[in-house]
């Protein structure tokens, strides 16, 4: 994209700016659903966010949405965790944490050989490869003297990578042919009550949670606490399409938006090589996902997509929106999740304090 084009949109006063997000988001969406692919509510305006933040865009997802749309996923996933996903982390249990713990290794030894190579300054590469915990990664990063912008920048793209390699994988590579897909109603009738109880349950516990001294708590709180209620019988979680497609575009623009000009500009010598780092990782989830195929007998997008490095709130999209085992994805991801926020800041600074005294920051 030339300068002045970048230059004129990134001038733009922010609500011409944001009805072009829009348009183009909704453009893309049609695209997407047009060829089938999975996840185009997320897809969609991800790439338009990439697109806008390239362009010069000067405006963000405001933290209240973002928080919104996180809650809005929350309740998702929670509506996914069921008995049946107790059921099945118990019945495999040291081969889910035997996979989720090769990940974790296999991304701490990725951030530690570019570390080592000095293909990013200092212990950079150490925080942005975790898989997982990306507010915690950047924020800690920062305090350890790490550069920041490119912690974030490899957390994001690993996030876009992630979405659009499950995406394609669910689209093409693995056959989910067969009858055409149910047309979505975007506006479903529903039981009032129940989605009153559903949104009180996201909004409490996400305030709640964003000020209990736990990492991930907005996210971690909801999760649970509609994930408990629900397996009780407490409440039905109730959430219409309409309401999904707001929370998923909301995420899609927050990525997107992240890849401004200077960071990417800032980050040009050596996106390369942080992209085939997170390749590598990628292949190294599929070969896992292979494994669990094996072992388990599974299908392959299943594995694929329990397997797949984060986030788990794109995966999450992706795997209800294609026909594959969604208790058994989610108990995957919900281990990882866990195990990357309570241990990955630390994993990582016990890595940074490590080659510290060979490579300062």
């Amino acid at each position: 994209m030339s300068t002045t084009t970048a230059t004129l949109f990134g001038s733009a006063p922010r609500p011409l700016q944001w009805t072009g997000l829009v348009a183009v988001s909704g453009l893309l969406c049609a695209g997407l659903f047009m060829i089938g692919l999975p996840a185009a509510l997320l897809i969609g305006p991800m790439l338009a966010g990439i697109a806008a933040g390239l362009a010069g865009a000067t405006i963000r997802v405001p933290g209240g949405l973002a928080l919104g749309a996180q809650a809005i996923v929350s309740m998702l996933i929670a509506s996914a965790i069921t008995p049946a996903i107790l059921v099945a982390f118990l019945a495999d249990w040291p081969l889910f944490l035997a996979v989720v713990l090769a990940t974790i290794a296999a991304s701490s030894s990725l951030g530690y050989l570019m570390s080592r190579r000095r293909i990013l300054p200092g212990t950079t590469a150490v925080w942005g490869s975790s898989p997982g915990a990306a507010s915690a990664m950047v924020l800690m990063a920062e305090t350890f003297g790490a550069d920041a912008r490119l912690v974030a920048l490899m957390q994001y793209l690993r996030l876009v990578m992630v979405a659009g390699a499950a995406s394609l994988v669910a689209r093409y590579f693995v056959d989910v042919s067969g009858a055409a897909p149910p047309p979505i109603v975007w506006f479903p009738p529903m039981d009032p009550l129940a989605f009153s109880q559903t949104v009180a349950i996201a909004v409490i516990g996400t305030l709640v949670g964003r000020f209990l001294p736990i990492p991930s708590g907005a996210m971690i709180v909801p999760m649970l606490a509609g994930a408990l209620l629900q397996a009780f019988g407490l409440v039905q979680i109730v959430l219409p399409e309409w309401l999904l497609s707001i929370g998923y575009a909301l995420i899609g623009w927050r990525i997107g938006l992240g890849f401004t000009r200077a960071v990417v500009r800032h980050a040009a010598r050596v996106l390369p090589q942080i992209a085939l780092s997170i390749l590598v990782l990628i292949t190294f989830s599929g070969c896992l996902a292979a494994l669990l195929v094996h072992i388990l007998g599974i299908d392959p997008l299943t594995a694929y997509l329990a397997t797949s490095p984060g986030g788990m709130d794109s995966i999450a999209v992706i795997a209800a929106s294609t026909p594959v085992d969604l208790s058994f994805v989610m108990a995957l991801q919900a281990v990882r999740f866990f195990i990357i926020v309570l241990t990955g800041p630390s994993i990582a600074h016990f890595i940074a304090r490590r080659m510290q005294p060979h490579h300062p920051v």
